[in-house]
């Protein structure tokens, strides 16, 4: 099992966004000098009622405190986006991140975010899909002439070219059995969300699994990531009122909580987060939602040694 940290920077409105900045970083260093494997962040547009700090910037510097650590673009809403603008900026992490890099592509499923970039909803997926056709042709070829329902170039070219080759690996979020069939289908891994429970997760591991022989392809070289929201508290009920408060004021559903958090003593999250291990998670990246360098101090020091441990 591998185990990273999922840095959201998001916080209540008001707040100091550079010193929460700051904490950040100070979460990057700990889980970076405990020697974890990734550190990854995620998109929204339009978050009501959050702060956020954009996907693209925020890795190109949280690169400079990760070390050898995998960087994680866990997603990025592809089909809000221009394809050259993907292919060229993430190209460009990918240099930044010295080819230590992983671009994680989801479809949104947030109404407020296709209207502000005038998506119709019904389009989501022929645009995702056309999207992802031509990052994938700039990134691997010279010159690149295409026709589509959305975008047209001709004899296009960029530079520079991803360092990996031929391409970034690109990893699929989205939980629907549909989503994870395309998965199989078309990437190279696959990110389970934060607001599914371990047990939604293990079901879908085993769709993704069959999928992938369907396929053709072997389930055990195909990566599987699980993005965990932890709270560590010796009272599990304090963590789960604060856990539940963060839920309404992000999910507006509280009862989210009890569903797909991981709280409470050390001994409780060790057992929850081996959990997730064993329902299919190679990667575990794990999201503290408050008093997060605190949280993560707890995590590197009393509860990972323990997961690995098992």
């Amino acid at each position: 099992m591998k185990v990273g940290i999922f840095v959201t920077n998001q916080n209540p409105l008001g707040t100091d966004m550079v010193s929460a900045l700051d904490e950040q970083f100070a979460m990057t260093r700990l889980a970076r000098d405990r020697g974890w494997d990734a550190v990854g962040t995620g998109q929204h547009y339009l978050s009501e009622g959050m702060s956020q700090l954009q996907l693209i910037p925020f890795l190109g510097r949280l690169a400079a405190e990760a070390g050898e650590m995998t960087g994680v673009a866990g997603v990025l809403l592809i089909n809000l986006h221009n394809p050259v603008e993907v292919a060229e900026c993430i190209a460009s992490l990918d240099v930044i991140w010295r080819g230590n890099f992983v671009f994680g592509v989801g479809l949104g499923y947030r109404e407020v975010e296709f209207d502000a970039f005038k998506v119709p909803k019904g389009q989501r997926l022929r645009r995702f899909e056309e999207c992802l056709e031509i990052v994938k042709r700039l990134w691997t070829e010279d010159r690149v002439t295409f026709e589509g329902q959305f975008w047209r170039l001709e004899n296009a070219t960029i530079a520079p070219k991803p360092v990996q080759r031929p391409r970034p690996p690109l990893w699929f979020g989205g939980s629907h059995p549909v989503a994870i069939r395309r998965a199989a289908r078309m990437a190279d891994g696959w990110i389970g969300a934060g607001s599914s429970s371990t047990g939604q997760f293990a079901d879908a591991v085993g769709t993704l699994r069959e999928a992938l022989v369907a396929q053709g392809r072997d389930p055990s070289t195909f990566p599987v990531a699980k993005r965990v929201y932890v709270a560590l508290d010796p009272n599990a009920e304090r963590a789960r009122s604060r856990l539940r408060r963060w839920f309404s004021m992000f999910y507006r559903d509280p009862e989210a909580a009890d569903r797909v958090a991981v709280f409470g003593p050390s001994d409780a999250c060790v057992t929850g987060i081996a959990a997730v291990a064993k329902a299919g998670a190679g990667l575990i990246v794990l999201n503290p939602v408050f008093d997060a360098e605190e949280q993560t101090e707890l995590l590197v020091t009393e509860v990972i040694p323990g997961v690995l441990a098992e």
